[in-house]
């Protein structure tokens, strides 16, 4: 499984990528706003400045609703850079759009996918990915897991190559769960990747090593 860092600091994607294990980047306008990125120059130049420090894929989203829009922005960001990924919303207009990209060879992530039949309608357009937003439907009392294990099921008995991208990961334990299920990649904030780190009997063991290594070397 992929592991993508889902933010548009700097400093995060540069530690995660020390890390050695981080395969991507996806960002939206909130996050963009969060780290008080503002202005179509200064949101491209940070979009490359993410490309600079990672060697995947970098999502990269259109702010537009309508087709015309949509193209417009995805083939600006296209052009920024080879990493990028054109993030577009699961609407008509957005399917409409992917399949557009899709004929132009451009790479696509259809974004907040809440069903299995949003999923499917993205793969039949070609999107490169789809990220249904697990954390998001867990905050309603919904199966985001379930919807993971649901479309690749489906994508699994038709043979779409489009990648199950696991967005609105909040926690560790979804990271096991989306790796459980078969999800392509999961993308979700440092916190979570760095829990996957953690375990008490680690922790206790290496203190009893380091203690045992000090008494014969008294």
């Amino acid at each position: 499984m992929k592991f993508f860092i889902d933010t548009a600091n700097l400093e995060q994607i540069r530690e995660a990528q020390d890390l050695g294990i981080l395969d991507g980047v996806t960002t939206n306008p909130s996050l963009m706003a969060k780290e008080g990125i503002s202005g179509y120059d200064n949101v491209m130049a940070h979009y490359r400045a993410i490309c600079e420090i990672v060697d995947g894929d970098v999502s990269a989203e259109v702010i537009a609703t309508d087709f015309e829009g949509m193209v417009k922005e995805g083939e600006n960001l296209a052009v920024l850079h080879p990493q990028i990924v054109v993030k577009v919303p699961i609407t008509k207009e957005g399917i409409k759009a992917i399949k557009y990209f899709s004929n132009k060879g451009i790479r696509t992530n259809c974004t907040l996918i809440f069903s299995s039949g949003q999923a499917l309608l993205a793969a039949k357009a070609g999107a490169t990915y789809v990220s249904p937003f697990i954390g998001r439907l867990d905050d309603i009392s919904t199966d985001g897991i379930g919807l993971i294990a649901d479309i690749r099921l489906i994508f699994d008995n038709y043979g779409y190559e489009t990648q199950i991208l696991a967005a609105s990961v909040r926690h560790t334990m979804h990271i096991i769960q989306c790796a459980q299920v078969g999800a392509d990649v999961m993308t979700g904030p440092l916190s979570a990747i760095l829990g996957l780190l953690k375990h008490p009997l680690t922790d206790s063991g290496l203190a009893q090593f380091l203690a045992d290594h000090a008494k014969v070397n008294e």
